[in-house]
């Protein structure tokens, strides 16, 4: 499924290190991203609707970061304020608004805008409201998530706003304040769920499913196809799958004699990726399918694999695959 390797686990969009931060700026470097916009001096803090907070714990006021503030409408971009310059460390975090919306669960993936700010001078690095692309790859999991970003983020109301520190100046340069606004959630399928597609080719492969969604596959005499074959099987209501986009699914592959040669279920877990990270045949078959839906793919030597061997599968393959799109960001 993936160019190089159907084995590799799921790719983590938000790990457990100051990289979590990068995943939610969307820019190859921080150097890259520029705005005229500037931090207010902090004698503005009487405006902020919320500001960072002493704790009665010296351990939490090690972790706070003091001085922070913000003003603005709830769910909306607000206007951070700090005294320039200052320094953040990893791990440090301030509470800059209290949401008004639904409590933040365990297992959410959550959609958040962003805001970073270079603590040296106050200049903004990047935001996700001018062009309104929230960034929904964190979903809340102690397994995925930094502890800092776990511990704040669960609990949390929507429309709140948490300022996390970032140390990153070995790497880019900048040390900055990233002000995370969370603005909607839901929770990722397990399997398909929508409407058994009723005008299936009855040439195809037959395709069954267990309860808890994995599937089973009768080749039905099929000797596959010299282009690549989308079928639905079941239309998901969900959202729709961008080219440029990111999906998390369920899936397993077979070789046309019934091998099957990988599975995501028979790992216990789903993956990641973007469609720009995995053989043509994927990134082909699944843009423009919905959440909720489960695809039969047939996929051509030239849209996989091609003529090098890959693992169990030998040169020249053509690969059925059957997908089940469980989110997509």
């Amino acid at each position: 499924m993936r160019k190089s390797s159907l084995t590799k686990n799921t790719v983590s969009f938000l790990t457990k290190s100051a990289a979590l931060a990068c995943s939610m700026i969307m820019c190859v470097s921080l150097a890259a991203c520029s705005s005229s916009s500037s931090s207010s001096d902090s004698k503005d803090s009487s405006k902020s609707s919320s500001s960072s907070s002493s704790s009665s714990s010296s351990g939490s006021e090690k972790n706070q970061i003091a001085g922070v503030t913000a003003t603005g409408k709830l769910g909306e971009k607000p206007t951070i304020s700090f005294k320039a310059p200052m320094t953040v460390s990893d791990g440090s975090y301030v509470v800059l608004q209290k949401g008004d919306g639904d409590v933040i669960e365990d297992g959410d993936r959550v959609c958040s805008q962003g805001i970073a700010l270079n603590v040296k001078d106050g200049t903004e690095l990047m935001d996700t409201w001018t062009k309104n692309t929230p960034d929904c790859s964190m979903v809340v999991d102690s397994s995925t998530l930094n502890s800092t970003y776990y511990n704040q983020i669960k609990g949390a109301k929507l429309n709140t706003t948490i300022g996390f520190g970032v140390n990153d100046e070995n790497s880019s340069g900048y040390s900055y304040i990233l002000a995370m606004t969370f603005v909607s959630k839901s929770k990722d399928y397990t399997k398909a769920t929508g409407e058994k597609v009723k005008d299936v080719p009855a040439d195809l492969p037959k395709v069954t499913r267990a309860k808890n969604g994995k599937p089973s596959i009768d080749m039905n005499g099929y000797k596959g196809s010299s282009e690549l074959v989308v079928q639905p099987l079941i239309k998901g209501s969900g959202a729709k799958v961008q080219e440029s986009g990111s999906v998390k699914v369920q899936y397993t592959g077979w070789l046309l004699d019934g091998t099957q040669f990988d599975s995501s279920w028979d790992k216990g877990q789903a993956t990641e990726f973007a469609l720009s990270d995995v053989v043509k045949g994927w990134s082909q078959g699944l843009a423009g399918q919905t959440v909720g839906s489960q695809v039969l793919l047939v996929v051509p030597p030239d849209l996989g694999y091609g003529d090098k061997a890959q693992g169990s599968i030998p040169a020249n393959s053509t690969l059925v695959f059957v997908v089940d799109i469980l989110a997509t960001y």
